[in-house]
């Protein structure tokens, strides 16, 4: 199978307080953040945010962008004929674009890349940084993998499970990126996390650097993931959602082979200590 070919655009988060958590994005990644009529918008070259009111820890929609209305629409034909199609929900969208519920209630929004984002008003130029995959938590992780892949031709580069056969977290790419989406078993339904792709070691240093100096710790990491084999470390904003930067991501090749791992600390950080959901 062939990659569909959008990348990971924009997300939506819920938050009963939107307006500290969007002020904690647009410090923290050096997004320039507003008000909208959904809320509140944060926005950097490469990296956008979405925060409107709603419960914590809940995800608003995930909106994957094509390059070009021709790519769009052939896959909106695709997509028609396997599940019901509903209007755009995403003010960063134009009114082509078009969502699609999963079966654990997640909205997955399809559109067109658009105007540049605006730049940051944010002290000081952060390194490179571009929104590139985000993960949910699953009580049936095993029926969204098959949702993605079948249903909406996500191809599934990994797969974890434990001994008896069961699904704990699986990672689909839409491009030749190891996965723009991961799905790991939990107790609750819920967001985990999003992950932005810095430039390599160095970036890494200094994005976390950045952090430390904005009184931000690292909750998680640094490592190296099993599955996508990046380096990586972890925050979390006001509402407890995690907050990725990785670099040196998986990038797949024509043809590879569906990966299986064992369910364990080390899977999820080859380097140590893991956060465990299940």
């Amino acid at each position: 199978m062939m990659e569909i070919g959008a990348t990971l655009h924009h997300l939506q988060l819920f938050s009963p307080a939107p307006e500290p958590v969007a002020r904690f994005y647009g410090k923290a990644y050096g997004m320039k953040v507003e008000a909208d009529a959904a809320g509140w918008l944060c926005q950097a070259e490469g990296r956008r945010l979405v925060i409107s009111p709603g419960a914590v820890n809940q995800l608003g929609f995930a909106a994957f962008a094509f390059p070009h209305a021709e790519a769009l629409d052939a896959y909106r034909k695709q997509v028609a004929a396997r599940v019901s199609i509903g209007p755009n929900p995403s003010p960063l969208f134009e009114a082509n674009a078009f969502a699609v519920t999963d079966p654990q209630g997640n909205r997955v929004v399809f559109g067109v890349t658009g105007i540049p984002a605006p730049e940051s008003n944010a002290d000081g130029a952060p390194p490179p940084a571009r929104l590139q995959h985000l993960a949910v938590r699953s009580t049936h992780p095993a029926t969204l993998m098959a949702f993605y892949r079948d249903t909406l031709g996500f191809i599934l580069s990994d797969r974890v499970e434990d001994g008896t056969g069961r699904v704990r977290a699986c990672f689909l790419r839409t491009d030749t990126e190891h996965h723009a989406l991961a799905v790991f078993d939990a107790p609750e339904i819920r967001h985990d996390h999003l992950s932005f792709e810095t430039s390599g070691w160095t970036a890494v240093r200094d994005w976390a650097d950045r952090l430390a100096a904005l009184d931000m710790p690292i909750v998680w990491g640094v490592g190296r993931h099993g599955p996508g084999n990046d380096v990586f470390f972890m925050i979390r904003d006001p509402d407890g959602n995690l907050a990725e930067i990785s670099a040196e991501l998986e990038v797949c090749a024509a043809g590879r082979t569906e990966g299986l791992w064992p369910h364990g600390e080390r899977t999820l950080n080859q380097w140590g200590m893991a956060i465990m959901r299940s």
